[in-house]
């Protein structure tokens, strides 16, 4: 007679139905993982920005990884060995494997539609997912003798191997200084030159460069970064800091604690005379220092910082400042720099041939610098439009564009304001549709934009790299030594004055800086975030500007806006 199964026997066998169930329910988890890996490969390699990802689809990358540490407890726990099966009950492993399963259908849902797409667009990419899909069914086996040799040792073993990887990619803080590159048209400023080197080889040198806006000053400034003494005597304590982009005293200290290479902290303007005291000799340029000391209720915190760091014996200050007042509480050097004056004809010519080359004949030039009153900026801005469209055009267009203006009531402005009009009403630019329209954004943002940027915030050009090419080859734009996308002050205040940037085009922009702070907030303290990191760092002053715009008490967004202002302070 056949004997009745045991209850022992009973529970051994619905043992091992459940180990059964549950190793195939860990291969499926494995493979639905490695799918979706596949997906997100495709779409970094898809990417239009050098694999540099937006933050909607790291959003979704931070949440897979999320499903990615779950899928480990729930496989861990399958083990009769295993420590965390101990701590999870029935109830909670049916939840684990249910977020399990929900977190992958999410990732599966977002990027298999971005990998389809991607095939669809481009039929090349069909050789690497073809090859990926052959891989498929190796990764499987690979998968099955993994989940059979899962073991307490294996598992401490990846836990070491994560560690080290973790510690290996931590670095420390680093200088973000860069100098600019050396101008490669400089004319006409002998004579300051020279003064500027002498006071320079004096003791402790306190040294303002001043003129009106477009005269040249940070030319001046870059070239004397870079002249062979002062570099020899410097060596890399020369540190040149673009003043635009901060606000007040709390910013300046930060940016230049950032060039020094201090950590972050809430005000380190104490951290930063400590660093400077101890400093061997070093070169301190603040470039555009009026941005942030010009406004009335700055001017005692600005004026009182640099009376500290004037007071270090070892630091050499050079400032450029729109006006020509400087600073109080600071002993500068004498004599004293007069403003920049606009540059004498030879220099005004030689500039112009550089840039427009000589085959104008000399009555012509002569005609065409008679309209820019010798401003370096409006000599620059007007050379650029006669070497596309020559002179007589350019001529024939300021008299049109003059008449025009005085007869809307704009006689008083000045040759630089036409020069820019000018500028924007070029053949050029008009044959791009929305070069200007990326143009009105860049007041709004001092840090300027990357190609990064440019792509990820989905602006509805038609060509944005064609923009960018246009604004600077007309010099309304430039790229600085980061390749991030900037205009000149003047240029800036004329656009804010002039042309203004419409809403839409704003909330564009505002909407990407936005997805990273809430990538910051959702994802605060992970090894992900680092990059995030880098990029609002790389735009804060920014999203600040945005900020002060979007927080106006009637913005048809300013709850999403206070939001983003309360996600920014976890950046601080």
């Amino acid at each position: 007679m056949p004997t009745q199964p045991t209850d022992t026997q009973h529970q051994s066998h619905k043992r091992n139905q459940t180990v059964r169930k549950n190793k195939k329910t860990s291969i499926d988890l494995m493979e639905q993982t490695h799918e979706l890996l596949n997906a997100i490969i495709i779409h970094h390699i898809k990417s239009e920005t050098g694999g540099v990802l937006p933050p909607r689809v790291l959003n979704h990358i931070g949440k897979f990884t999320e499903t990615l540490h779950k899928i480990y407890t729930f496989v861990e726990a399958q083990q009769s060995s295993s420590k965390v099966k101990q701590f999870l009950h029935r109830g909670e492993m049916t939840t684990l494997l249910r977020n399990c399963r929900n977190g992958l259908k999410s990732g599966l849902d977002f990027f298999q539609a971005s990998f389809l797409i991607c095939i669809l667009n481009n039929t090349g990419m069909m050789t690497s997912v073809s090859k990926m899909q052959q891989e498929t069914k190796q990764r499987h086996q690979e998968v099955l003798a993994m989940i059979d040799g899962l073991s307490d040792t294996a598992s401490s073993d990846r836990e070491s191997m994560i560690s080290r990887a973790y510690s290996q990619s931590q670095t420390s803080s680093k200088s973000i200084s860069m100098l600019p590159s050396e101008p490669k048209i400089f004319h006409g400023r002998e004579s300051e030159f020279s003064d500027i080197l002498k006071l320079l080889r004096g003791e402790a040198p306190r040294i303002a460069i001043l003129g009106a806006g477009g005269m040249g000053k940070t030319s001046l400034a870059r070239a004397i970064v870079h002249h062979a003494e002062i570099s020899g005597k410097y060596a890399q304590h020369r540190y040149f800091i673009a003043c635009n982009s901060t606000a007040n005293k709390v910013e300046l200290a930060a940016l230049i604690g950032a060039h020094l290479g201090l950590k972050p902290g809430k005000d380190l303007t104490q951290a930063v005379v400590q660093f400077l005291v101890t400093a061997p000799p070093s070169l301190l340029i603040l470039d555009n220092l009026e941005t942030v000391w010009e406004p009335t209720e700055l001017h005692g915190d600005i004026e009182e910082f640099l009376s500290l760091i004037t007071d270090l014996k070892g630091l050499a200050l050079i400032i450029t400042t729109r006006g020509a007042e400087r600073p109080a509480k600071v002993q500068w050097s004498r004599p004293f720099l007069l403003p920049l004056q606009p540059l004498k004809l030879q220099a005004a010519q030689q500039t112009f041939i550089d840039i427009a080359e000589d085959h104008h004949s000399p009555e012509d030039i002569e005609q065409v610098l008679s309209l820019t009153d010798n401003m370096p900026l409006a000599i620059n801005l007007i050379a650029h439009l006669v070497d596309v469209e020559g002179c007589s055009t350019i001529l024939s267009r300021w008299e049109a564009d003059r008449t025009s203006v005085i007869s809307e009531g704009y006689d008083k402005r000045s040759n630089l304001d036409l020069s820019i009009s000018m500028s924007l009403s070029s053949p050029r630019m008009n044959s791009v549709l929305h070069a200007q329209d990326l143009l009105s954004l860049l007041p709004m943002l001092p840090d300027g934009l990357s190609d990064v940027e440019l792509l990820q915030s989905k602006l509805p050009f038609e060509d944005i790299q064609n923009c960018k090419t246009t604004l600077i080859r007309t010099a309304l734009a430039y790229l600085d030594d980061k390749k991030r996308l900037r205009a000149l002050i003047p240029i800036r205040e004329y656009m804010r004055k002039r042309h203004p940037p419409r809403n839409e085009l704003v909330k564009c922009v505002f909407k990407h800086f936005q997805e990273l702070l809430e990538l910051l907030k959702d994802f605060s303290g992970t090894e992900m975030n680092s990059a995030t990191v880098v990029q609002i760092s790389s735009n804060l002053a920014n999203i600040q500007s945005l900020l002060q715009n979007g927080l106006q008490k009637d913005h048809p967004d300013l709850t999403n806006n206070v939001f983003s202002a309360l996600y920014l302070n976890l950046f601080s």
